[in-house]
């Protein structure tokens, strides 16, 4: 095929059908008309000697092949914009730019609220989009639909592959009623298996606690499972049930969840967390400018939230 002979718009339609899977909301996203829309999609057709999309009851859906050609795609966009802007000066006092942040409550408690507050004061008119990590992040962070990627890099493995930077680490420990009256300073494996345990999930995925217990075959009497972190610790009070924790997030609210933190009966070894990202943003100037702010903060604001 001669690139020279392709209209390269092509791309950005192609993008917007498949983000949209819709010729309407392509053709609304793109500031064009609906029929210009579908006139693009049967060149896109011819181009790729392919449907493209494929009408599934009431909606489109792609083919195989169009399926095969969003992360590609996503990447050529990506890379494009990075492209274009590579020139560009980022001064914070004036630049206006979303970025797309995608992190569990944890780290948007303990992180991210110190980050923001500093960001704001430095540039005001940046926005931040906080996307909380969901059963599809690592194909979100594939697609390019989120520019910073921050969880432990025990759960995700492929940051290895990527652009990355440690923020700061964490351990488990265990949380229980700050009466519990079957719990010590200490809590025997033993005890440990006979309580009630307090299982958080992440949507339909396990918390990385979850995991680290099922990979050391540690067995527990599970009597509740919730997919809100930080409503778990509250439901603590009153209770015999026992859970895991950040150590960091169980210092910051043990007070006003009325929770006592305990040793875990098996260390369930650190939290390691990174932020990742994609490498046609690894010279873009605003995105640096992010990181370093990042890793500032991380450096400066986190160590206080321990206790010695």
């Amino acid at each position: 095929m001669d690139l020279h002979r392709i209209d390269l718009n092509l791309l950005v339609a192609l993008d917007a059908l498949l983000d949209e899977r819709s010729v309407t909301r392509a053709a609304d996203r793109l500031c064009v008309g609906q029929s210009a829309m579908s006139a693009t999609l049967a060149r896109l057709r011819r181009v790729f000697g392919d449907e493209i999309l494929v009408r599934r009851g009431r909606s489109l859906a792609p083919t195989p092949l169009a399926e095969s050609l969003v992360v590609p795609l996503r990447d050529i966009m990506a890379r494009t914009e990075a492209l274009l802007a590579a020139r560009e000066e980022f001064d914070p006092a004036t630049a206006r730019r979303t970025f797309t942040v995608t992190a569990n409550d944890y780290v948007s408690t303990l992180f991210l609220r110190p980050l923001l507050v500093r960001l704001a004061r430095e540039a005001p008119h940046v926005a931040f989009e906080v996307n909380a990590t969901r059963d599809d992040y690592a194909e979100q962070f594939r697609r390019h639909q989120t520019d910073l990627l921050i969880m432990p890099k025990e759960v995700f493995p492929e940051h290895a592959a990527y652009p990355h930077e440690v923020l700061f680490t964490d351990r488990y420990v265990c949380a229980v009623d700050a009466e519990h009256p079957d719990v010590g300073e200490e809590l025997p494996l033993a005890q440990f298996s006979t309580l009630p345990y307090l299982a958080v999930n992440i949507g339909a995925l396990p918390s990385s606690a979850e995991l680290r217990l099922e990979a050391r075959g540690i067995l527990r009497d599970t009597h509740l499972t919730i997919q809100a972190p930080l409503v778990a610790p509250f439901l603590l009070r009153g209770t015999r049930m026992v859970m895991h924790i950040q150590e960091r997030l169980g210092e910051m609210i043990r007070d006003e969840a009325g929770i006592r933190l305990v040793e875990p009966p098996v260390e369930l070894g650190p939290i390691t967390m990174v932020m990742i990202w994609g490498r046609h943003v690894d010279d873009d100037p605003g995105h640096r400018w992010l990181r370093r702010r990042a890793a500032e903060v991380a450096r400066d604001v986190i160590p206080t939230h321990r206790s010695n």
